[in-house]
């Protein structure tokens, strides 16, 4: 399997997701207030929202192909680091908006259908559609530099899977149980994000070991695990470039030898931001149970 077509399909499909989502929320709002005459300006703004997401990948790739090595390495290491932190705020403000999500759409739309704003509607379809598109873009631009075939495949079996369950979402055949989608996936997303971090410490500090900077310690190789490769010069299983760590290397950040700056970046994200997940989803269950314990009494 390709070493990035797990994480971008996952990636790509949780925030196609939530754009469709949105679709579906104002369409089932105008439709239950009578105004489904409206709905041209919602699927307006949605389609120059992909349609902008769209030009802006062509562009982030356009650009990186044509750096050369040193500025290239800084552009990885970049985008992988602006990844990790666009792909954290995602998460943390997921997790305490998506159960107020609906209420605080459609008082948007409300104010704008009331003030007669029609192009406000088809913004705020705009901007809730191109956000997501931009996270995906941004994403997908730190994967589809460890490996591009399999993102582009994971990237567009998401879309499809996207338009398949907005469609049910759409017409009301399908309910979605949004708070467990998005804490499944926000757990399998805080993992990509470590890996990220790691990989974009790295690319950084060998940019600026490219340049001349003295890293010391911190550049230093704090282990190695590759095994040695075959006889006939193929990688092992588990090599970082081989078949099985390779996947690894997209999913959790996996190095055979990596630098001890990339293992202190690595597992500092995980002591921060998963202590904290971990730690505020158990908070909301026993909040959640507290509230259940009270009704019943």
């Amino acid at each position: 399997m390709p070493a990035s077509l797990l994480p971008s399909f996952i990636i790509t499909f949780r925030e196609g997701l939530e754009a469709a989502l949105v679709v579906a929320i104002v369409a089932s709002y105008f439709k239950r207030t009578g105004n489904r005459g409206l709905n041209k300006y919602l699927y307006s703004g949605a389609t120059v929202a992909v349609g902008a997401s769209v030009l802006l990948g062509v562009s982030m790739s356009a650009v990186y192909g044509g750096l050369p090595g040193l500025s290239a390495e800084v552009f990885e290491g970049v985008a992988a680091l602006t990844a990790t932190v666009v792909l954290t705020y995602m998460i943390l403000w997921m997790m305490r908006h998506s159960q107020t999500m609906r209420v605080e759409l459609e008082q948007k739309l409300e104010m704008a259908v009331t003030a007669g704003q029609m192009l406000g509607i088809a913004a705020v379809s705009f901007v809730a559609v191109f956000r997501e598109g931009f996270e995906t873009v941004l994403f997908l631009t730190a994967l589809v530099i460890i490996d591009s075939s399999g993102t582009l495949v994971g990237a567009i079996g998401a879309s499809l899977a996207v338009i398949v369950l907005g469609v049910l979402l759409m017409r009301g055949t399908y309910r979605l149980d949004l708070n467990k989608f998005f804490q499944v996936t926000s757990i399998v997303l805080i993992v990509f994000a470590a890996g990220l971090a790691g990989y974009g410490a790295h690319e950084l500090m060998e940019a600026g070991e490219s340049s001349g900077m003295q890293l010391g310690v911190l550049g230093q190789q704090a282990f190695d695990t590759n095994p040695p490769r075959n006889p006939d010069g193929s990688y092992l299983l588990l090599h970082e470039k081989g078949a099985v760590g390779s996947v690894l290397a997209a999913l959790v950040g996996y190095s055979g030898n990596p630098e001890w700056l990339r293992v202190i970046v690595y597992l500092g994200y995980w002591l921060v931001f998963g202590t904290y997940i971990f730690v505020t989803t158990r908070r909301e269950k026993r909040s959640h149970l507290d509230d259940a314990h009270r009704a019943e009494s």
